[in-house]
């Protein structure tokens, strides 16, 4: 129990503020305006380092992908794999949310008068080919413009490129292998000084925005969380079942089964997909993987596979889109939400709460207004057990697809006739 509470102290300290900053917002109304600027200086210092933050931790986890066993074909059976999982995912939530839609019956009259600052026609632009749109949507012409949260998706790609011709030098892009992880350790340290600060600063920015939204929203929250909850127990009980009997058939799930507590639990306990990957590792090679492949898909799996994640993309963007009164019906509004989900699960980091660069993400694709970054904020913290519960333990089933893909369909077989 001890355990328990020191590990979501910080979990409960950030939804114990966001709880007395809605409380405020609803006792003193728009006048709770005045602590404003207190989570405006939270957002400022989470903008200033994020761009720091996206480059060196995604450069830093391609570039150490060298030096693996069977590289090619283990690589190949990752990306195939978590692709196809992250896709499932994604339209899953996005079902999931046409169901139940988390801002059903909520009167957003007052919401969208506080948010008339946005225009949609704003965000529109002159038109282009498909192929221009894809070309801009994934690069700009200038390197200087990638140092801008605005260009989000652009700094991901670059960061990508980077990690990649790191990892291809091999000895040669050791040193600046070494330098990437160093910026990645140290831009989490500025990460987890600023989060000192975090329940002061969303505490004061919740109080204002339900100070001048109204308590409407918050009842939004209480369905999203709920429908998170359905989700999980969907993808976790049903999904895993379903992805390992792929993997191994009927003693595939039988194995997965026997050994998927311990890294569940933990995942629950720690709420941090790195601080599980010791436990996956031990449970995927229980489960009858080879040492190689899991040594490279949990610790990769961990930063760049995240089902979980995915689920929480969906909600937060099909939030967003209620709260601005933007069509999410249209083929290319669905297509837009499953890829942006899909990404958002690839690019969270690996520790508690760390959904920030998935949420500047889309905002910056969307077009949405940076003082949105909070609303989304607060979804991040209240999903944060049930998505590491899938995102961790989501990565041993996909290591057993893995090995499936690279041992062939009676790898279990013989793994278990070899320590029969």
């Amino acid at each position: 129990m001890k355990r328990f509470l020191k590990s979501y102290q910080f979990t409960f300290l950030l939804l114990s503020a966001i709880l007395l900053g809605g409380i405020a917002g609803v006792l003193f109304g728009p006048k709770a305006a005045i602590v404003k600027p207190l989570g405006d200086l939270f957002l400022n210092l989470m903008f200033m380092v994020i761009i720091p933050l996206v480059f060196f931790s995604i450069s830093s986890a391609i570039a150490s992908m060298d030096g693996m066993k069977r590289l090619g074909k283990i690589m190949a059976g990752i990306v195939i794999v978590f692709l196809t999982t992250a896709a499932v995912a994604a339209v899953i939530g996005l079902a999931g949310t046409f169901l139940f839609n988390p801002l059903a019956g909520t009167d957003l009259t007052s919401i969208k008068e506080v948010m008339d600052s946005f225009d949609p026609a704003e965000a529109e632009t002159e038109k282009v080919s498909l192929a221009a749109q894809l070309v801009n949507t994934f690069t700009i012409n200038d390197f200087s413009l990638l140092l801008s949260k605005s260009n989000m998706l652009q700094l991901i790609v670059f960061s990508i490129l980077f990690g990649l011709a790191t990892a291809m030098t091999k000895e040669k892009g050791k040193p600046v292998a070494d330098f990437l992880a160093s910026g990645t350790a140290v831009m989490m340290k500025i990460v987890s000084i600023i989060m000192y600060y975090a329940p002061i600063g969303l505490g004061c920015y919740f109080a204002a925005v339900i100070g001048e939204l109204g308590p409407q929203i918050l009842s939004g929250y209480a369905r999203t969380f709920v429908l998170y909850l359905g989700l999980t127990a969907l993808y976790y009980f049903v999904f895993f079942t379903l992805y390992a009997f792929i993997a191994g058939g009927k003693d595939g799930v039988k194995v997965f089964w026997k050994h998927a507590a311990p890294p569940s639990i933990t995942a629950i306990a720690t709420c941090s997909s790195a601080a599980s990957i010791p436990v996956n590792l031990t449970a995927a090679q229980k489960m009858g993987v080879p040492k190689d492949i899991a040594e490279t898909v949990i610790p990769l799996g961990a930063n760049t596979h995240k089902d979980g994640s995915v689920f929480g993309g969906v909600l937060k963007v099909v939030f967003l889109f209620a709260l601005f009164g933007k069509d999410m019906t249209s083929l290319t509004s669905i297509l837009a939400i499953l890829g942006v989900s899909f990404l958002v699960g690839a690019v969270m980091g690996a520790i508690p709460g760390g959904g920030m660069i998935g949420e500047m993400l889309i905002l910056s694709v969307f077009g949405f207004p940076p003082e949105a970054l909070p609303i989304i904020a607060v979804i991040s913290t209240i999903i944060d057990a049930p998505a590491t519960l899938l995102n961790s333990t989501g990565n041993t089933v996909c290591a057993m697809l893995v090995t499936r893909f690279v041992e062939g369909k009676h790898w279990l077989q013989r793994q278990m006739s070899a320590h029969a």
